[in-house]
């Protein structure tokens, strides 16, 4: 179940993105990310009155208080998947995507940062990723 859920979700970024830079064509970044954010901030009240009603009180018990900025970071993620997507196309912008967060994802666990469990380094993982990054090369190669 959680490998479909991940794969729905790289789907729905992928289409997200664009459908957030069709908008931005008509508008502008800024008003398209707020109305992302909005109509997400909808469908997140709708879903909490569905489903069980937890106290927004819980976020204060929150271990660090910088884990609370997570909408903050999708609204510069939104701008710059729109300015990606924009300039370099969607297929290419969501594989730079794709290679940064599974980086950035693999020094996170190597670091044991933000309360992960941490991993051992393995080269097999950093050859990994840089056949990944001659895959986009060979991708973008006309």
């Amino acid at each position: 179940m959680a490998a479909i859920c991940a794969i729905i979700s790289g789907a729905l970024m992928s289409i997200q993105g664009v459908f957030n830079t069709r908008v931005t064509e008509s508008s502008s970044i800024w008003v398209t990310n707020s109305l992302v954010q909005i109509t997400g901030f909808i469908v997140c009240i709708g879903a909490w009155f569905l489903t069980g009603r937890d106290s927004f009180a819980n976020l204060l018990k929150v271990d660090s208080k910088w884990y609370l900025t997570g909408g903050i970071l999708g609204a510069f993620i939104i701008f710059t998947v729109v300015k990606g997507m924009t300039t370099l196309g969607p297929a290419c912008t969501v594989m730079l995507i794709l290679i940064s967060q599974l980086i950035i994802a693999y020094l996170i666990e190597l670091f044991g940062l933000f309360g992960t469990e941490q991993v051992p380094f393995v080269w097999k993982k950093v050859i990994a990723v840089v056949i990944m990054i001659g895959g986009i090369i060979l991708f973008k190669w006309d």
